[in-house]
């Protein structure tokens, strides 16, 4: 620490400083148990005390002396089978009641013989080094203790005589997967097996030798639910490995061997820290492990509380520091867990936890809320924050830039000024900052001030404004105690890297950098209606293919009552959520100025009108007329509030847009001041639901807006900097295997602008990281800087052509399927990456047929593997990864379906080896499943006709309006809306199911009879659904 004089320092940081490899590593071939035994006896060397334990009733009794060591006390026999029974293996609990139990509620009353009671604590959570470490190995579970199967785990570390990390080991050269893997089939087989003392296991740690990752339960809570709901396992996509992380280093180098993972991950106090101080086990019952640079972040904000304390710097810069963590790293949950542990600091009186809008405050409470209930208070009012900072009980605050200066301003002499304060700014780069941190530091006596940031402000990007006392992040706070990049998350696979297209709209476009003096006469040439005109009809032509609207459907978790949650009062609405399937990602466009808003929002309908087959659903959103440029590059910030300084013109034609929109989702805002307020609520929670398909901003929603069903950014606006990289930042949240990047699609030379702000934010080399590879790069393969070579798709189907022809008849040999499962999941993933890329078309080297049969094949093999009778030998089924939300990418095409049944007609019904191929066809495709009724129906009826096509057109059309007719007639639908509903989402490509469309479409019944209504509604949605799966991609449909 820089501004201290440190006479020792401990070594008990969680995560180590700076950590160097152990450079003597066995390079030859390693088996399982060589790498098993090298693995104990690390611990061993560490600590670890190692038992030769292999049956549950050896595990029961260690159990008891264990527990007995811990809390100084012997059990009668009769004491430890009541409270063995009753608070350890109770019959009744599972993973989630042992969970909680770990994490919350670890000391458990014992009953005693004579009568009264004791306290057993199961952990020492207040000095972690009593905790006794235990290692064993190749532990059995059997089926006689109602195991599915005989398992036999590989190692397990007890604390205090409870297995709470589990470790499953590959040897070297076999892919990590497969201990996931393996874990997932115990979990299914045997874990709960017995008196069900595996289910306490809070950490997994799977590993190849040269490969080590760690995750929570939590990925098995799901699977088990899931199982207890009476429903088969879910099929593993790729992503349900997302939930393993790496361990590292505090400077974020990563430590995945084996041995340096050991080393640091195991060491005693590591280990003993992340189980009792940094798992998090949610209000939605879920796990969650900090990952380590948020441990590290936390605990040097806290080392430097203490230290300031032992100084008494507090009131001072000395006193605090800021973090740079980059935008979508789960800043959040790192200044939560800060705020929980700074708040039991017996010294500290209070923790404020301030961002500076009001939409955000919202926001941080309801994830602070899904951390633990109850455990932090947010504030209508200036009023609501003054009784909070006088009241005892209320440790953790998150208030408003602006009501805390209000605060201020009205209490000149408030007691809570001479009280230990610890103040957590969010993203503390903001222009508002200044006058609020002079005014804490004149009145608050004793604070600790500390920031989090994912763009510090620097020298180099400083605001030089006139008579400004703050400039650079450190100039305020202090120290930097942590960074964790750009670079760094999107490494960790955190976020995902971003494809920037530029696109020229100009004959002569001027190169924008930081030496053109940007005028307004220069600004008006790009408002020119013919550049308006274009720029327009390009998003309107290449929506779908950088969306993948139409193209690439997911499930995700809507919600239902929007309009409700909008108007409701600080979260007065509960949020009704349901799974719904949407089609493709959604988008905002960025652009310089409130009258270029005005142009494009106009221009948008005028084309829309004009071509209905590209009709979008198109929102406007701005508050005033922002700077066209700040010197810095931090984006002013718009009020969602007040859009009082809008000129009158604007406010009226954001009235108009505002008439359309509540046209268009039923709903009745305007820009008078709570009406505006709850359109910006509505309009944000349209956007993150994916009902939005672009929204026309000037520099709303660029910051703090989190919407992972958000992929594409246009830009027609001087970002750069700080805005730059926010601003870029909304497109590249995680979602799901299908979304593989932000795409930023610029219509000015940003170039320059955007290799300034990676390598500021990331570092001189980062833009090889954050920003995506040509498309030749990925045609053709290419090598990275460290001499990587990356095949590319070209070598990808010549080797799938060489290996796996479709000139034999079937894949024979597991390891071969196997193979030809791992290559064709690679060739999806690259098709999925080069479709967004206009140069694809017409050189994707395989015919629609050949795919189709590939598909065929791949969907084959996952329901044979997936059906297969499990055998108590090991089997490699759980080893494979198939990418089925890919799968589901691929447009099936009807015609191929129709040219085998031409075949098959041709064939007089004898061919049935077509019939075969036909049905192999159909199961390839989750699409076509769905009609696979309506399919064989067709075969069955084909009579003598010349055009196949047409009789298949005429069929499909009569079952069509059959149904249709018939689930009219059933509901009493009001017939035209239902049909015209019906034309929108197969135009649209998805039924829309939230809003009221649904309810124009039902008979009017008595307004008393509510709870029916509700009910008839979902059987309506349930039908529609099914008859739009149905009757989707074959053929038109016209509500006629």
């Amino acid at each position: 620490m820089s501004l201290f004089n440190i006479v020792a320092a401990t070594t008990e940081n969680t995560v180590v400083t700076s950590y160097e490899p152990v450079k003597n590593r066995s390079d030859s071939y390693q088996n399982e148990a060589a790498l098993e035994r090298e693995f104990i006896q690390l611990l061993t060397r560490q600590g670890y005390a190692y038992l030769q334990i292999h049956r549950e009733a050896d595990l029961i009794a260690n159990l008891r002396r264990q527990l007995e060591a811990l809390n100084g006390y012997q059990f009668t026999d009769s004491e430890w089978e009541q409270f063995f029974n009753n608070a350890i293996a109770n019959p009744n609990e599972h993973i989630v009641e042992k969970t909680r139990k770990i994490q919350e509620d670890f000391v458990q009353v014992l009953h005693r013989d004579d009568g009264t009671s004791k306290n057993i604590s199961l952990l020492d959570k207040k000095n972690i080094h009593n905790n006794r470490l235990q290692v064993i190995n190749q532990y059995e579970v059997s089926r006689e203790q109602g195991a599915h199967h005989d398992n036999r785990y590989d190692v397990t570390v007890l604390v205090n005589g409870l297995p709470l990390v589990h470790i499953e080991l590959k040897r070297r050269g076999v892919a990590i997967r497969e201990a996931f893997s393996q874990i997932n089939r115990y979990q299914r087989d045997s874990f709960w097996a017995g008196c069900g003392l595996f289910e306490y296991v809070q950490i997994f740690v799977i590993s190849n030798g040269t490969n080590t990752k760690y995750y929570s339960n939590s990925t098995r809570i799901g699977a088990i639910r899931e199982a207890s709901g009476g429903k088969i396992k879910k099929q593993k996509t790729s992503n349900s490995f997302e939930f393993t992380s790496f361990w590292a280093d505090a400077n974020n180098q990563v430590i995945p061997d084996l041995v340096d993972f050991t080393r640091t991950f195991f060491a005693r106090h590591t280990i003993l820290n992340v189980l009792t101080r940094y798992c998090i086990f949610t209000s939605e019952d879920m796990l969650m492990v900090m990952r380590p640079y948020q441990i590290t972040a936390t605990e040097r904000i806290l080392s430097r509380i203490q230290i300031a304390n032992n100084y008494k710097k507090y009131g001072t810069i000395e006193g605090g520091g800021y973090i740079w963590h980059t935008t979508g790293s789960g800043k959040t949950l790192t200044s939560f867990k800060t705020a929980r542990l700074a708040s039991q600091l017996p010294y500290i009186h209070k923790v404020l936890f301030v961002v500076d809008r009001k939409d955000l405050d919202y926001q941080t409470m309801k994830e602070y809320d899904r951390f633990e209930k109850g455990a932090a208070n947010s504030n209508i009012s200036t009023a609501i924050l003054k009784k909070q900072l006088e009241d005892d009980n209320a440790h953790i605050i998150i208030t408003t830039i602006q009501k805390l200066s209000t605060f201020i301003k009205k209490e000149k002499n408030h007691p809570v000024y001479d009280k230990r304060v610890v103040i957590i700014f969010d993203e503390c780069h903001r222009s508002q900052f200044g006058d609020m941190h002079a005014a804490i530091v004149k009145n608050f006596k004793k604070y600790h001030l500390f920031g989090f940031t994912g763009t510090p402000i620097f020298a180099v990007n400083a605001r030089a404004a006139a008579g400004a006392q703050f400039f650079t992040t450190a100039q305020t706070f202090g120290d930097q105690l942590h960074a964790y990049t750009i670079v760094d998350a999107i490494n960790d696979k955190n976020v995902l890297p971003f494809r920037v297209d530029y696109i020229k709209t100009m004959d002569v476009e001027p190169d924008i950098d930081d030496k053109s003096v940007w005028d307004i006469d220069r600004e008006k040439a790009f408002m020119a209606p013919q550049r308006v005109e274009l720029v327009t009809r390009y998003i309107l032509e290449h929506f779908d293919q950088k969306t993948y609207r139409g193209d690439k459907t997911y499930l995700f978790n809507t919600l239902t009552n929007i309009a409700e949650v909008a108007s409701g009062k600080h979260g007065a609405v509960e949020e009704v959520k349901q799974k719904q399937r949407l089609s493709g990602f959604n988008s905002i466009f960025a652009v310089a100025s409130v009258p270029m808003a005005k142009l494009y929002f106009q221009e948008f309908k005028k084309q829309m009108a004009a071509d209905p087959t590209k009709k979008l659903r198109v929102a406007l959103i701005y508050s005033y007329g922002a700077n066209e440029e700040e010197a810095d590059g931090i984006l002013d910030e718009e009020n969602s509030e007040d859009t009082s300084a809008l000129d009158q013109s604007s406010r009226d034609f954001l009235d108009a847009a505002i008439r359309d929109y509540n046209e268009m989702f039923h709903t009745n805002y305007s820009t008078d001041s709570d009406k505006f307020q709850n359109y910006y609520k509505d309009v944000s929670l349209r956007m993150k639901n994916k009902e939005l398909d672009l929204l026309i901003v000037v520099n709303m929603f660029l910051t703090g807006f989190d919407a992972t069903t958000l992929n594409t950014l246009w830009v027609d606006k001087n970002l750069k900097m700080h805005g730059l990289i926010q601003a870029f930042s909304r497109t590249n949240r995680i979602l799901n295997s299908i979304k593989t990047f932000g795409n930023i699609v610029c219509f000015r030379n940003l170039q320059k602008r955007v290799d300034a702000a990676i390598a500021l934010f990331g570092d001189r080399n980062a833009s090889g990281i954050v920003l995506l590879h040509k498309f030749e790069d990925y045609y053709s393969g290419y090598t990275d800087k460290d001499g990587k070579q990356h095949p590319g798709y070209t070598d990808m189907m010549a080797e799938l052509f060489q290996k796996f022809p479709l000139s034999q008849p079937r894949i024979e040999g597991e390891e071969n399927q196997k193979d030809f499962i791992c290559l064709f999941g690679a060739v999806l993933r690259m098709r999925n990456l080069l479709a967004s890329f206009d140069e694809f078309k017409d050189r994707e080297l395989i015919s629609e047929r050949d795919l189709q049969d590939y598909l065929g094949r791949y969907q084959d093999l996952r329901d044979e593997w997936v059906n297969r009778k499990k055998g108590d030998k090991e089997d490699i089924t759980d080893d494979i990864v198939f990418e089925i939300e890919l799968i589901r990418q691929i447009e099936v095409n009807i015609d191929y379906i129709l040219m085998l049944v031409k075949k098959y007609h041709d064939s007089h019904g004898n061919d049935k080896e077509i019939l075969i191929t036909i049905q192999k066809a159909v199961d390839a495709s989750p699409q076509l499943r769905s009609k696979k009724e309506l399919i064989e129906t067709f075969i069955a009826g084909i009579n003598d006709v010349d055009d196949v096509m047409n009789e298949w057109h005429s069929f499909v059309g009569e079952a069509r309006e059959r149904e249709l007719s018939q689930i009219i007639q059933e509901e009493k639908l009001r017939e035209p809306e239902t049909r015209k509903f019906l034309e929108n989402a197969f135009r649209d490509g998805e039924l829309k199911t939230t809003g009221t469309d649904i309810d124009k479409l039902m008979p009017p019944v008595s307004r008393f009879g509510g709870g029916k209504r509700a009910q008839k509604k979902q059987t309506i949605i349930e039908k529609l659904k099914a008859f739009f799966d149905k009757f989707f991609g074959i053929g038109s449909f016209t509500g006629e």
